[in-house]
């Protein structure tokens, strides 16, 4: 009875054995005397690289953090974006692609600390920086910020995300050394204390008191002011020719903002390339100016990260499906399917010469990896998917060589299915009716494609316009009338066009959501038409609204299980067009390029590989991961174009990608 006093597991002294000497415990810590991070006890600096598991395929995850390592990076940054894990309140996603318990093991398994960046919000150039798009549901909330609703989204979230990075936690044996609290607050409206108050409070309590959490923000004051908190250690981000910054007065004093601890000096995003937006040329960084400035800033001591992540990545990867994000500068500018970034590992994984140039400066400060390199990935050429029968390559394609590979060719029929014919299919619940139109939102549609019907109110046998509302077409509409395609409204771009026709015709618009802003006071960033329609400034009513859910559609087989049209020809206006090819027994890496196509969606064996825009650029190819193909039986191709298909609708598959060149609203640049 006297023993059960002492609890459970403890011994009476008496018989207790003697007490063994414990191995020193793991900590990773912040020495304030002597600026600088102590890992277990020890001195310790670290060079980093952000590499983003969502713009990765499962398969190759492996391959771009061996060569992270192989590169000299002690460290990679990850992002965790909320909205890609919670697709629905209270409904969660850690399988395949998403299992970022199993990404943050290889991690361990190859070697790598781990520098965490859990948001809630993380930027990233990624959908609506990392948030659901479920939180606009309440139309009023107020995102980042002490707004109850917000909060208790936020609080749910982390309770389910945290407690599975706990155990793998440094002081817990293993490898994430620290952990970002949001992400760029300070370049928010809302400055809003009590908000980083209580994810302070929520990750420590979920996390426990021993985690080193902390802050990112740009250099200015008010960045600082607004995005650091007493209790979160503070760092920067800035590329090259930001490292001024590390030698020209900022020291600790005018940088501890809130009495946040700034020294030893990091760099959390150092921008070692740039992303790309739709309409403008494709973005590079000098690999000579990167190397120097990495160089001037080691001899400094400070730690760096490099980064192609959120906006500068060590690797960048792809936005497949709609996880591209877009930025607000004066307009909506969309990002691009390629998140390349210019990295020093490109989108497809190979080694760059601005991965070399950095593996020579780290060389420098610190021994490499024994052993070589992994080369880059396998690419093939699987040459021309005709959509129609062809016997030769066609004249659009006819110039450098390599554009028309020698890979045996595959002459298919196309079939084809305008958009408005099935309906049925990619909306299987119905339309709602609605007087007005309801956004996005308002019917819980996160992404893809909405059909908004009407009527013609009366005869329109002179042409009348059709027009919307200043930035009230989010993001763009492709408009029909009589299942006849009419022209395109765009955010920020076209809002009118000149129809005609009779009382009771079909009018339609399918609306598409080019990805939410993720960057500023504009996240939230309602879509689908957010203003009503006019006729010759006469408002339109009576809407039949229809979600288009097309990829559970085609994850089900469809339009490859169906009956479609066949025609030798491309069509104006949105339409589905399918093909099928067999790989010469391989499944290598490639990159599909659209000859003569204009915009559209792509899927191969149900995997949506993203958008692509050719006419609009820089970017002309997808990349194509070996690990969607198939060998040994077809390979399902599932194109939706947007505004019309070639008169002789083909791909071309390539062993390399095409990124620089860009056809914008009025400037044309060649390749």
């Amino acid at each position: 009875e006297a023993a059960a006093g002492l609890g459970e597991g403890l011994q009476d002294p008496s018989t207790a054995p003697l007490p063994q000497a414990s191995p020193l415990a793991r900590s990773f810590q912040l020495d304030y005397e002597e600026d600088c991070f102590r890992k277990d006890g020890a001195p310790f600096r670290y060079i980093s690289g952000s590499i983003h598991y969502a713009r990765v395929p499962r398969p190759a995850w492996r391959d771009r953090l061996l060569k992270m390592y192989m590169s000299g990076l002690s460290t990679v940054q990850v992002y965790v974006p909320w909205n890609y894990h919670e697709p629905l309140p209270g409904v969660y996603d850690f399988a395949g692609d998403r299992d970022v318990e199993a990404f943050l093991d290889l991690t361990a398994e190859l070697g790598l600390l781990v520098i965490l960046r859990p948001g809630p919000y993380i930027c990233a150039e990624w959908e609506m920086g990392g948030l659901p798009a479920w939180l606009l549901w309440k139309p009023d909330i107020v995102l980042r910020s002490s707004d109850p609703g917000y909060l208790a989204a936020v609080d749910s979230w982390l309770h389910v995300l945290l407690p599975k990075i706990k155990p793998r936690l440094y002081q817990h044996g293993g490898n994430i050394i620290s952990v970002q609290v949001e992400n760029e607050y300070g370049s928010y409206y809302a400055c809003d204390y009590e908000y980083l108050r209580h994810l302070l409070g929520s990750f420590q309590a979920l996390l426990g008191s021993e985690v080193l959490l902390f802050t990112t923000d740009g250099t200015r004051a008010e960045e600082l002011r607004c995005g650091t908190l007493q209790g979160l250690y503070a760092t920067v981000d800035f590329g090259p020719a930001g490292g001024v910054w590390l030698t020209e007065g900022c020291q600790r004093p005018q940088l501890r903002a809130g009495d946040s601890p700034f020294l030893p000096q990091v760099n959390s995003e150092y921008y070692t390339g740039w992303l790309d937006y739709w309409g403008e040329a494709h973005a590079s960084t000098s690999s000579v100016q990167v190397a120097r400035e990495l160089e001037d800033m080691l001899q400094l001591g400070a730690n760096v990260n490099m980064q192609v992540v959120s906006w500068y990545m060590f690797h960048g990867g792809t936005n497949f499906a709609y996880w591209s994000g877009a930025d607000f500068k004066d307009q909506y500018k969309p990002v691009t399917t390629s998140y390349d970034y210019d990295a020093p590992l490109s989108e497809a994984g190979d080694p760059t010469e601005k991965l070399f140039a950095i593996r020579t400066v780290i060389s420098k400060f610190q021994p490499l990896p024994v052993g070589p390199m992994p080369p880059a990935t396998p690419k093939y050429a699987y040459g021309s998917v005709a959509l129609r029968k062809v016997s030769a390559c066609p004249e659009v394609c006819a110039a450098p060589a390599w554009h028309c590979p020698a890979a045996p060719r595959l002459s298919l029929s196309l079939q084809y299915a305008d958009l408005l014919d099935v309906l049925d299919v990619l909306c299987p619940s119905g339309p709602i009716q609605s007087r007005f139109p309801l956004t996005f939102e308002a019917i819980k549609q996160a992404h893809g494609f909405v059909v908004y019907r009407t009527q013609l109110p009366r005869d329109v046998l002179d042409p009348a316009t059709l027009g919307a509302p200043p930035h009230s077409v989010c993001d763009r509409g492709y408009v029909m009338l009589q299942q006849e395609y009419q022209g395109t409204l765009e955010r920020d771009g076209q809002t009118t066009l000149r129809v005609t026709g009779r009382a009771g015709d079909t009018l339609d618009v399918l609306l598409e959501n080019m990805g939410r802003i993720s960057f500023g006071a504009n996240v939230s960033d309602f879509k689908g038409l957010l203003g009503n329609l006019s006729l010759d400034s006469s408002p339109l009513s009576n809407w039949l609204i229809y979600p288009l859910a097309i990829d559970t559609a085609i994850q089900q087989g469809w339009p490859h299980a169906a009956l479609l049209k066949s025609s030798s020809q491309g069509r104006a206006g949105p339409a589905f067009y399918t093909g099928t090819f067999e790989t010469p027994g391989i499944t290598w890496d490639t990159f599909v390029k659209f000859p003569g196509w204009s915009k559209g969606q792509l899927w191969i064996n149900g995997f949506n590989l993203g958008r692509y825009w050719p006419c609009r650029g820089p970017q002309q190819t997808l990349f194509v991961p070996g690990s969607v193909l198939h060998v040994g039986r077809p390979n399902n191709i599932t194109v939706l174009e947007l505004e019309g298909a070639p008169p002789a609708p083909f791909l071309l598959f390539l062993d390399r990608p095409l990124f620089n060149k860009t056809l914008s609203r009025s400037t044309v640049a060649t390749e």
